[in-house]
């Protein structure tokens, strides 16, 4: 007869490591979601930035969120050894793979945790020769089967939302992301050719909705003074609002940046457009629709071709207005 009086085996303690940038981070949840079910027993810590602290508990994933501000001199250093020693870790995934975090592992020594990752040394070295060329998520997929985790399905995003009824959006609206970091103007469609597609919606009785940051305010700004119908969210939305504003949208069109990843993952019919400055093959944004269109100068591209492809993702999308 079985044994019921045993001691179940105790938990083990696993670290994950990945820090920014915020697609990046996107690009890692079917990962994350995956090493939740395999060790589904254990106790997970996921390592990250301040700012994807509150995203990375929401998800319920990890049973602690912890934090490193990625500062800089050996004092920071030492503070980030203590931590993770202190851990008491059985095994780490470092899914970041970077410079700082592969001297993580070497501040370890002589007697670190076993270790998956690109540190010189360590005990479970990720082979994938052209790791740095490979799709983030594909990347990390490949890390995780050579550790046994077969399996990495795109990510259960429904926890990525909240009540955005204080909105009032209209019945029909497209999100409009035309920002993009203040130091990458390469990425970037035209602010005019983004106002000549809002007014195309207009004119199909769909109402555009910007969204962005506060570093992004004067794009929107002068999108919106082009298309006066449209609704300016900038700087008014959580990560969360605008997983719930994405849900009930026909659809997107933005640059290459970190929420366009947010929007196609939680399903919205995503356009992402891109110029030579990035290469959709290592990042781009996936989804259940999402559709890439690339021109080395993005001022190149037509507003049809843009339109074009939107409607195409879209379901059920109302001819242009006679009137």
């Amino acid at each position: 007869m079985p044994d019921h009086t045993a001691t179940p085996p105790a938990s083990r303690r696993i670290l994950v490591i990945k820090h920014g940038a915020f697609g990046d981070f996107i690009m890692a949840l079917g990962a994350f979601q995956a090493l939740r079910r395999h060790y589904a027993g254990d106790h997970l810590v996921l390592q990250t930035i301040p700012s994807l602290v509150p995203l990375a508990r929401a998800s319920g994933w990890f049973d602690e969120v912890w934090t490193d501000p990625r500062d800089k001199g050996p004092g920071a250093l030492l503070a980030i050894r203590r931590q993770i020693k202190g851990g008491r870790f059985d095994l780490v995934y470092d899914l970041q793979c970077s410079d700082r975090t592969n001297l993580y592992f070497q501040l370890l020594r002589p007697f670190p945790p076993r270790w998956s990752g690109t540190a010189w040394g360590c005990s479970d070295p990720d082979p994938n020769p052209n790791r740095n060329a490979t799709h983030g998520t594909d990347r990390y997929a490949m890390q995780l089967a050579t550790m046994g985790i077969a399996e990495v399905p795109p990510p259960d995003a429904g926890w990525i939302t909240a009540d955005v009824s204080c909105f009032a959006l209209p019945d029909r609206y497209v999100l409009l992301a035309p920002g993009c970091a203040p130091h990458r103007p390469e990425k970037r469609w035209p602010e005019a050719q983004y106002a000549d597609l809002a007014n195309r919606l207009v004119a199909r009785g769909i109402i555009p909705v910007l969204v962005g940051t506060k570093s992004e305010a004067e794009t929107t700004a002068a999108i919106a003074a082009a298309c006066p119908q449209a609704i300016d969210l900038t700087d008014q939305t959580t990560l969360f609002e605008l997983g719930g504003i994405a849900r009930n949208a026909a659809g997107a069109v933005g640059n290459d940046t970190g929420p366009m990843h947010l929007l196609a993952v939680v399903g919205c019919p995503s356009v992402v457009l891109y110029s030579h400055a990035s290469t959709p093959t290592q990042s781009g944004q996936r989804g259940p629709k999402v559709t890439i269109l690339r021109e080395p100068q993005l001022k190149d591209l037509p507003v049809e071709r843009v339109e074009a492809a939107l409607l195409e993702l879209m379901d059920d999308l109302p001819s242009p207005s006679s009137g």
